[in-house]
């Protein structure tokens, strides 16, 4: 499994699988081949509900949102 991090925080946002991870590194923009960190806020997690997220990580990713504006998560473990 991946695991998610808050960047700023480095609180555990959650597990995913490589099938989600591969979804998030199509779907966001990365600086670089080895980039392992993305920015989110809530238009890009609409973008990402329109695109066909899986259902189980739209849930993790708003939930690590939350009431912010936008945040950055970093994974591991691929």
């Amino acid at each position: 499994m991946i695991e998610l991090k808050d960047k700023e925080s480095g609180a555990v946002i959650g597990s995913i699988t490589p099938e989600q991870l591969k979804f998030l590194v199509d779907k966001l923009e990365e600086e670089s081949s080895d980039d392992k960190d993305y920015y989110l806020n809530t238009t890009t997690l609409d973008a990402l509900a329109n695109g066909g997220i899986d259902p189980e990580l739209l849930k993790l990713l708003r939930g690590a949102l939350g009431d912010r504006e936008d945040m950055e998560i970093e994974w591991s473990g691929a």
